[in-house]
């Protein structure tokens, strides 16, 4: 039997942490193994508990969620996945938390369905961005975008790959810019959903990237697709 997932949750609501952990603790396969009410004890209770995800709320006293998630993604020692859930649909939220290393962006007003699913995507190794916000990404980031194959722009600081990308990486990357599911993108290329995870593992390696999130950011910062 697979072990279940472990999540923290961080918010300084207790109602709101309360009824969090009733959602995620009756899912047969999550369970919650903590809860903090605000980001100095959640990097306390990360490096303790080492869960696979943590919820995390942005503004909290004595530290906000984004210094927080800065914190527990600098220590090797802790492996967690984080996904900021927020009341605030806000820019500078969004880019500071995916800057911070967050693999996930939920807003508060989302379902029940909502929040299971992005425990269950994170703890797969995958990041979770809405569409909505996906574009908002792009728009940020994606302006003169240049192709895989070409030099970046001398304006743009150059990434080192650990190896070019090929063909097929740059058109699965291209996807996943799209949030394109591994499912959707096999649709779209005609190859199986085993291959594309196999070419999606290769592009975080040859990125340096943690999950499908930060290489979507690092792509679309670096000018890598077009």
């Amino acid at each position: 039997m697979t072990d279940p997932i472990r999540v923290l949750i961080v918010d300084d609501h207790a109602m709101l942490r309360a009824g969090f952990r009733t959602i995620l603790d009756i899912q047969p396969d999550i369970t919650v193994v903590g809860e903090a009410a605000n980001g100095a004890e959640a990097v306390r209770l990360a490096a303790e508990l080492n869960p696979d995800v943590i919820s995390m709320d942005v503004q909290m006293p004595n530290m906000d969620g984004i210094e927080a998630t800065r914190l527990i993604v600098a220590d090797p020692d802790v492996r967690s996945a984080i996904a900021i859930v927020t009341t605030f649909d806000r820019d500078d939220y969004l880019f500071e938390a995916l800057d911070a290393g967050a693999s996930g962006f939920l807003l508060k007003n989302s379902g029940p369905e909502d929040l299971v699913a992005a425990v269950r995507v994170l703890a797969a190794g995958d990041g979770m961005l809405a569409p909505e916000v996906t574009r908002r990404v792009v728009q940020r980031f994606a302006t003169t975008p240049v192709p895989v194959s070409a030099a970046p722009a001398a304006s743009v600081p150059t990434l080192p790959l650990a190896e070019p990308f090929t063909d097929r990486e740059a058109e699965v990357l291209e996807l996943m810019i799209e949030a394109m599911s591994n499912a959707e993108i096999a649709t779209r290329l005609f190859i199986g959903e085993a291959t594309v995870k196999t070419h999606v593992s290769r592009i975080l390696q040859k990125l340096g990237a943690r999950d499908r999130v930060q290489a979507v950011v690092l792509t679309l910062r670096h000018r890598l697709v077009g």
